[in-house]
């Protein structure tokens, strides 16, 4: 018997061995793990620099993530601080347009949707403003004396 064939020989009597072992009950793909190993070693390269990308992609996710968490507060302060402000503009007497008023509750709306979805945070700030502005726009719509008269019901 010639090396050739033996090599041959134990070469067939490896991979029947192989097959059978992935042909088996328990669950052991052994061509799968080779190749897998094979694989790892042409692309390892690649593989450590696709998990390079990948914590990086997770690193500007998270970032994101927390830039728009911030950006929504800030939001939700701006329409806080437009609430305060036409409040102010009601306590000093100034007169509004039915409009301003429209503008004020989508505000309002903007505003008390935040707070609903952000239980953290906090909103009791506005309360009384924004049960001010709806009595005085009950009041002027009763008396119909918004600036340049009323144009609309809402």
């Amino acid at each position: 018997m010639t090396l050739d064939e033996i090599l041959l020989g134990g070469g067939l009597g490896a991979a029947a061995v192989l097959s059978l072992l992935e042909i088996a009950p328990i669950k052991v793909n052994p061509w799968r793990a080779i190749a897998r190993g094979i694989g790892r070693a042409l692309n390892g390269d690649v593989l450590d620099r696709l998990a390079q990308v990948q914590q990086a992609q997770q690193d500007t996710s998270s970032a994101l993530e927390a830039h728009i968490k911030d950006y929504d507060e800030y939001k939700a302060d701006e329409h806080r601080a437009a609430i305060l402000a036409f409040n102010t503009s009601l306590l000093r007497g100034e007169m509004h347009t039915q409009e301003d008023f429209f503008d004020a509750f989508r505000h309002i709306d903007q505003y008390e949707d935040y707070c609903r979805s952000h239980p953290g945070y906090k909103n009791n700030r506005a309360v009384h403003a924004i049960a001010n502005i709806g009595r005085v726009y009950d009041e002027r719509m009763k008396a119909r004396d918004f600036l340049g008269g009323v144009t609309r019901e809402e």
